[in-house]
């Protein structure tokens, strides 16, 4: 086991094989993928009624396009100079990727909560997606490039900060860090109102209607279903295309699915899942990039009527996994599970995975209950160099439980001279950025791409 002085050299020692200011350096290879054709490689292996919509959604803004695009950020990335300071990537750590939400035990808590794309790799690739989304969204709410930076810098400080803070603590103090509620309160309650939500809008996790990322603040239960059939029962409630009922056919095979789910759970979960029994499920259209990959909500209802929403989701390949290495994990679904509970201060405790029909893998996770959802558009500039700030300690925490954080420190010193290179590369990447969503918008206008779905829906 090496010592806390030989990890910190090791940081130090990695600035030779990628410099703190090299990292504000970023040119597009000369042979560059067209960021199209990366997108039409994701869509082979989704269904292709629902994709009309993915690019439906990414055309309408650029922020939309980077929400979508993880997979050409993952190439981009892949030209640059590497640190080798490895931690468990959460992939797409863009804004509206971290959020406030209940978790086990009914506390709120402020963490990231998407990891479909998570996979061991550099730490610096986490954290400059996360800067290239702030500039990308305080363009979009008619921002300056002054403003901009400074809330790059503000988030890259964080994380530095953070960073160097855990360092200084013991592997157990590390593994329950969790952000205080008290540090949550102040920023969130400074959002500006929001007007009435359209029906069916929801953020990365369930149905969601504008792909700017506006949310509706009602609980999934409250939104997703209603208690309108014979007797009061609770039952999903339909919102085509975002949340369709599935045939009998369909429901016994996730039924069956359901059942193998099961024996992925450690025995205490399994017997509390036992307390419920299947209600009924139903498709639906999540996020932005994951539109076309099988996703299904599944209400349960326990031994006092007390409903249970879970949501069983599709597992690719991670998008980065071309650009690393091959996951540790041969199914999919384990992948995102180990990633999500190594990463993810306070884990859901129904997390699970399993094989579907045609050897497709699957996860199995509560319904998320996002108490504070993030309006980007919404967020005023000094509001968004502070969310930018929370974001970034709340990277910081979950690279710290999976990669060496004093070496990380150590990297990153003490100067600012990490946080102004992440604020030259965000305005870089955002420029590149604005010019892919323009091709594809183009492409949208020119017909070159279709927004109407082809038929009808796949099975599962």
């Amino acid at each position: 086991m090496t010592t806390p002085a030989e990890r910190a050299e090791h940081g130090r020692a990695a600035r030779k094989q990628a410099s703190r200011s090299s990292h504000g350096l970023w040119i597009p290879a000369a042979d560059r993928l067209d960021p199209l054709t990366v997108l039409a490689r994701q869509a082979a292996t989704r269904a292709p009624e629902l994709l009309h919509l993915r690019y439906e959604r990414m055309a309408a803004s650029p922020f939309a396009f980077l929400r979508g695009a993880a997979a050409v950020m993952a190439a981009d990335l892949a030209t640059q100079p590497r640190t080798g300071l490895t931690v468990q990537l959460c992939g797409d750590a863009h804004l509206l990727n971290f959020g406030v939400f209940a978790a086990p035990g009914r506390t709120l808590t402020f963490d990231l909560h998407d990891f479909d794309e998570t996979l061991p790799g550099p730490f610096e690739w986490d954290v400059k997606r996360l800067a290239a989304s702030i500039v990308i969204a305080a363009r979009d709410n008619g921002q300056s490039e002054d403003r901009a930076r400074r809330a790059v810098h503000g988030a890259a400080k964080a994380y530095r900060e953070s960073m160097h803070r855990l360092a200084g603590l013991g592997e157990l103090d590390v593994w329950y860090e969790q952000i205080d509620t008290a540090e949550i309160l102040p920023v969130v309650r400074r959002r500006r109102p929001e007007p009435p939500e359209p029906a069916g809008a929801d953020g990365p996790d369930g149905p969601d209607g504008p792909p700017s990322g506006r949310r509706t603040s009602l609980l999934p239960l409250e939104r997703l279903t209603d208690t309108d059939a014979p007797g009061g029962q609770r039952r999903i409630a339909p919102d085509p295309p975002l949340l369709e009922p599935l045939n009998r056919l369909d429901t016994a095979t996730l039924r069956r699915i359901f059942i193998g789910y099961r024996s992925t759970l450690p025995e205490e979960r399994r017997i509390l899942l036992d307390r419920f029994r299947f209600v009924e499920g139903a498709r639906m259209v999540v996020g932005v990039g994951g539109i076309g990959v099988r996703c299904y909500l599944v209400l349960l209802e326990g031994r006092n009527d007390d409903p249970l929403l879970l949501q069983i989701k599709e597992a690719e390949r991670s998008v980065l996994e071309p650009q690393l290495r091959q996951s540790a994990y041969a199914h999919q679904g384990h992948r995102v599970v180990a990633g999500q509970r190594l990463l993810q201060a306070a884990a859901d405790i129904f997390l699970g995975w399993v094989t579907g029909p045609e050897g497709r893998h699957f996860y199995w996770r509560r319904l998320r209950d996002l108490r504070e959802p993030t309006a980007v558009e919404d967020l005023s500039p000094s509001l968004l160099h502070d969310y930018a700030e929370l974001c970034g300690t709340a990277l910081a925490r979950a690279h710290a439980r999976s990669g060496d954080r004093v070496a990380i420190a150590h990297y990153l010193g003490g100067s600012d001279t990490f946080d102004r290179a992440l604020a030259d590369f965000a305005v870089r990447y955002a420029d590149r950025n604005a010019a892919d969503h323009a091709a594809l918008a183009a492409a949208v206008a020119a017909g070159r791409i279709p927004t109407e779905g082809p038929g009808p829906v796949r099975r599962l």
